[in-house]
């Protein structure tokens, strides 16, 4: 049997080998870090290579992403589906082995890590859902989930500000089953850390109500081993391993300093490691006695099947609950499922109300028909209005809720939401106000990059927040939104548009959806049942002219109303004029060219967009020659009502606006401070 010292080497061994073939690559880490794995992958780490999605398994995160060679590896050695041809296609296109770990392109990556600090906020959201699962379906002598959830980190992502908001969090949370292993190598890609980095992270971690050991020989499997020993008796603390350790172990010249942290050690370097590691084997050889080693197949096979034994005998104790698990891992709808009628509804009531109410009017409806339904908000949940009738605080002491209070953490809360659809049974939303999407635009993107279905609440969504002023009007955002690729955006007009919008994202499984809300009241628009049903297609035409229209106004959210009035008034003067409105760009753009000619037809030329918002996005749909009523600048401080006619959306200039169009006058951008 191979020594750990020769295991640990096969990984360093694969990783340089890997970089060096790719002239590409981070061989530091992988190579600083690769007795730490040896010891939790074939010591503790529950997992079934066979399996990869099996439910109950062990959740390994690299949030150290850039290392990426030290998973590739390990999922290589224990017998995942990743071939030694892909580990040699390192970097390359199409490879699974991307530079960096890409959910979705090899089995086992479990998240999409290289922003650092995001894999330690997934490691958070996934340990969060454990708790949770298992306090909505664990019972007395059936603990039917029951896993543990790994972490691997570096100085960086200790750096990065997004660490402090989820570790605190995890504190609180008590999170007993997060181990995090802090790879303390004192080396970034600009030197030695020291000069810049040097908080007393034991210190600090312990502050936030973290259980520490500090200290640990990060070469020393005896070491390593008995600190996985403390971290494993904590129930109510997660756990952080200080791993002493020295970057690019092995390499003679580079090992210690920063030039093996981000390049290829280069051909006479990777010669000395192996000569110094005594690895004498040829480029990507693997000896049959260190796979053995390494084998992680069988011990999966038996953890499997005693899962699913304890899961038949739940099964049988708890039919229902056993049902709604399954169901809920599989990331399967309730058959019973209405969301299609609080449209109906919606439609029936005719409701004038702001549509951050008009959600929570969905969310009550809602809520009780999707238990999977995991909700928060950044310190915002009277604001935002996503606390439901039956949402329950999920705490320490009450794991089983349905409600997670972040607090100021909005770049937290959705990398943490990313973790927790990861994670699988859950439906995450989260809330704050739009412009505060800057702060976690990041994990926005990345749930959109790993197609996972996060639900996010932006409320306040436009000038019509009033006073508090341009520090909090979003201009820019909504653009931003619209333009990050498989993300679906919805800015409803009134409380039916708000419930469609929530039906669309409760449906919508392969992607985030953002749902913008507005903090003043929208007028209900009337609608026929072709309407109704065309809501889902993202735009439609909401009011139309007799013959063919003369003017498209196209309008989202609160500007709708102001779009249906200025119509009003031009056709009064005889004037054909069409309403589109557009609650999602996306979905419209996704339709068939059939029916966006049937709704914008190429033929109408004379177009008006209208959003309060940045008016440039607009302009694929207007064309050069046609206008737009939007923001040019940021907001003010007033009430919301004389900021509207402050920058121009009102009636009686929508109106100026469309006329001077139809008259052909020079391309104009309305608004700015007027």
């Amino acid at each position: 049997m191979p020594s750990r010292f020769e295991l640990a080497n096969a990984v360093r061994a694969l990783s340089m080998d890997a970089v060096q073939k790719a002239n590409s690559g981070h061989p530091g880490a992988p190579m600083g870090m690769a007795d730490i794995a040896e010891v939790l992958w074939n010591d503790y780490l529950k997992h079934s290579p066979e399996d990869p999605k099996w439910a109950d398994r062990d959740r390994f995160v690299l949030s150290n992403g850039h290392g990426s060679m030290l998973l590739y590896s390990l999922l290589h050695l224990t017998g995942y589906d990743l071939s030694l041809e892909q580990l040699q296609n390192f970097r390359q296109l199409h490879a699974a082995t991307a530079g960096h770990p890409e959910y979705g392109y090899a089995p086992g990556i479990e998240t999409t890590t290289g922003p650092l600090g995001q894999g330690l906020a997934n490691a958070v959201g996934m340990a969060l859902a454990e708790k949770t699962l298992a306090g909505q379906f664990n019972r007395p002598g059936h603990a039917i989930v029951d896993h543990r959830t790994w972490c691997f980190l570096g100085d960086g992502c200790l750096m990065e500000g997004i660490s402090h908001e989820v570790a605190s969090l995890a504190g609180t949370q008590k999170l007993g089953k997060l181990v995090a292993f802090y790879d303390d190598n004192g080396i970034s890609i600009d030197g030695e850390v020291d000069g810049w980095f040097t908080d007393d992270t034991a210190k600090r971690f312990d502050a936030y109500g973290w259980h520490v050991v500090a200290n640990v020989d990060g070469h020393k499997p005896e070491e390593i081993k008995a600190a996985i020993e403390l971290a494993l008796t904590q129930d109510d603390k997660p756990s952080l391993i200080v791993c002493k350790t020295v970057i690019g172990f092995g390499a003679p010249n580079k090992q210690g300093k920063a030039s093996s942290h981000g390049a290829a050690l280069g051909d006479d370097e990777v010669a000395a490691a192996r000569e110094q590691l005594g690895w004498h084997h040829a480029p990507f050889h693997i000896p049959e006695e260190v796979y053995a080693g390494w084998e992680a197949c069988d011990a999966g096979r038996k953890r499997r099947a005693d899962w699913d034994a304890r899961l038949a005998r739940y099964a049988e104790a708890f039919p229902e609950d056993a049902a709604e698990l399954t169901r809920r891992l599989k990331g399967e709808l309730p058959q019973a499922l209405s969301s299609q009628a609080l449209v109906e509804k919606a439609q029936q009531d005719g409701n004038t109300t702001a549509s951050r109410k008009a959600s929570l009017a969905a969310l009550n409806a809602l809520g009780p028909q999707l238990p999977e339904l995991l909700g928060g908000s950044a310190d915002l949940a009277p604001s935002n209005l996503t606390f439901w009738d039956g949402a329950a605080t999920i705490t320490p002491e009450t794991p089983g809720g349905s409600y997670l209070h972040y607090g100021v953490r909005e770049f937290g809360m959705a990398a943490i939401m990313n973790g927790i659809a990861l994670h699988g049974g859950f439906m995450p939303y989260g809330a704050t106000f739009l412009i505060f999407m800057d702060y976690m635009r990041n994990a926005v993107r990345m749930s959109a990059l790993m197609h996972q279905q996060a639900i996010y609440v932006f409320t306040h969504d436009s000038i019509g927040l009033g006073e508090d002023g341009p520090t909090h009007q979003p201009v820019e955002q909504l653009t931003g939104l619209r333009t990050i690729p498989n993300l679906c955006a919805w800015r409803p007009c009134d409380a039916v548009e708000t419930a469609a919008a929530w039906d669309a994202a409760i449906k919508r499984r392969s992607g985030p959806t953002a749902l913008v809300l507005s903090r003043q009241n929208l007028d209900h628009q009337p609608r026929t049942q072709a309407q109704l049903a065309n809501i889902q297609r993202g735009g439609y035409v909401l009011k139309d002219s007799e013959g063919t229209p003369e003017l498209i106004i196209i309008a989202t959210g609160s500007e709708v109303g102001l779009a249906m009035n200025a119509a009003a008034k031009l056709e009064a003067s005889g004037t054909a004029v069409r309403v589109v409105s557009m609650p999602s760009t996306q979905r419209f753009d996704g339709q068939d060219a059939e029916y966006r000619e049937s709704v914008l037809p190429a033929a109408v030329t004379k177009r008006l967009a209208i959003e309060a918002a940045h008016a440039d996005y607009w302009y694929k749909y207007v064309g050069l020659n046609g206008r737009v009523v939007g923001m040019t600048t940021y907001g003010e401080s007033a009430p919301a009502g004389d900021l509207f006619k402050h920058f121009g959306f009102t009636v009686d200039h929508v109106v100026e606006q469309a006329r001077a169009l139809l008259e052909s006058m020079p391309l104009s951008v309305t608004s700015c401070l007027r």
